[in-house]
């Protein structure tokens, strides 16, 4: 056990929140929220790209010979 809570931690802020307000944002502000968003959906697809193959490859291995 730690000596110190991992709750006390600061929690790092978020470019954007889902479902946030956005009428106070300047064009600039929503374009960048924009690419920051579209980087994570690529960073996304590439995960499951990964796992998919992973999981591809483990069910060829072990798919049963009839």
């Amino acid at each position: 056990m730690s000596l110190f809570p991992d709750d006390d931690r600061p929690k790092p802020k978020s470019v954007h929140e889902i479902g946030q307000d956005l009428s106070m944002l300047s064009l600039e502000e929503i374009d960048l929220r924009v690419a920051a968003l579209q980087h994570e959906i690529e960073r996304l697809a590439e995960a499951r790209a990964k796992k998919a193959a992973s999981r591809s490859a483990a069910d060829a291995f072990f798919r049963k010979s009839d």
